[in-house]
């Protein structure tokens, strides 16, 4: 599974990821100016990459534009970079299978 990391998530989640993760990439590491929400949206569409973030934003997009990209929306409040990583790993199944829904968009993680 390709993620890509907003802006708003520490790029050090990289390395706490899973295997299952090891293709993924924060935002800062495209070379795409400005890094607007829509550039991200656009690379991630081009690229399959799935959004992973804790905007609003990018739920909007999905809204007026459908999809590809998937969004998979954290909706924990602030919280620390170990915590979202480990989050994901244990969900890694349920973003599996996520990830190979075509009639699924979003992902909502507590």
């Amino acid at each position: 599974m390709k993620l890509i990391f907003d802006e708003n998530i520490s790029h050090r989640i990289l390395k706490k990821l899973s295997i299952e993760y090891e293709n993924s990439i924060h935002c800062k590491s495209i070379n795409i100016a400005p890094k607007t929400d829509q550039t991200i949206w656009e690379y991630s569409k081009s690229n399959d990459f799935t959004i992973v973030t804790f905007d609003e934003d990018f739920y909007e997009w999905m809204m007026l534009k459908g999809f590809p990209p998937k969004i998979i929306w954290l909706r924990t409040g602030n919280t620390t970079t170990s915590i979202i990583a480990e989050l994901l790993n244990k969900k890694s199944s349920e973003i599996k299978e996520f990830h190979g829904n075509p009639e699924i968009g979003i992902l909502e993680l507590y």
